[in-house]
């Protein structure tokens, strides 16, 4: 039998150890979100790694106003907060809403027990809209970009490679659609949490979230 050149030999000792290094991934081409919920041990240290969240930011009454036609327009201050420092804004909005009963959506995302690696509660959220009573959904404005990484988790993922984190932010809100899916990637549910308030001037309206993904505002007097 022909002995194959040492060249040959250097040439396959290159590609076994980069199948090794990459796993099945080498072969297949890009990672996908399959992937990266599954195997990548990276991610789940990172999502291990989630604190116990509490106050997440705060919206406040900027002015309230009736028009001629006798709509009353509210327009608030909204404001995100970092996770490692509730007095530094990472994120502030300010939108002008007919009516004063608005509507805070979020998505949130509960991680099953085998997904974090001390088995504790985890979630995560996404901020995706504010809206009025008057106003359809649909027709909110949004608060964080979709499909893009949110400010207060951009430091979660750091570890990842650029791509692998815009692969995990860009599916996360299409996994909502695939119930079957979500016990296999290590995610219990996906779904919108939408609270309300009637503000008013001279309050603020606190944010809160629990490790569960329970969302819930408190409001307290303004300083």
């Amino acid at each position: 039998m022909k002995k194959l050149p040492i060249l040959s030999y250097g040439v396959l000792a290159v590609v076994l150890a980069a199948a090794a290094f990459f796993g099945r991934g080498f072969f297949r081409g890009a990672m996908t979100i399959h992937d990266l919920l599954t195997e990548n041990q990276q991610l789940k240290g990172a999502i291990t790694n989630l604190t116990t969240e509490d106050q997440i930011g705060y919206a406040k009454v900027v002015s309230q106003r009736t028009e001629s036609d006798g709509r009353l327009l509210t327009t608030l201050q909204f404001v995100e907060t970092s996770r490692d420092d509730k007095t530094r804004r990472i994120l502030q909005k300010e939108y002008t809403i007919e009516g004063d009963v608005i509507h805070f959506d979020a998505l949130i995302v509960k991680f099953t027990d085998e997904m974090v690696m001390d088995g504790k509660a985890r979630a995560l959220y996404i901020w995706r809209r504010v809206y009025g009573e008057k106003t359809a959904p649909q027709d909110g404005f949004p608060i964080e970009t979709p499909g893009g990484e949110p400010k207060r988790y951009a430091d979660l993922l750091e570890l990842l490679p650029r791509a692998q984190r815009d692969l995990f932010w860009t599916h996360i809100w299409d996994l909502a659609h695939d119930p079957e899916a979500l016990a296999q990637y290590g995610i219990k549910a996906i779904y919108g949490n939408v609270i309300y308030s009637q503000l008013r001037e001279g309050l603020i309206y606190v944010f809160k979230i629990g490790p569960t993904g329970h969302l819930y505002v408190e409001d307290v007097p303004a300083m």
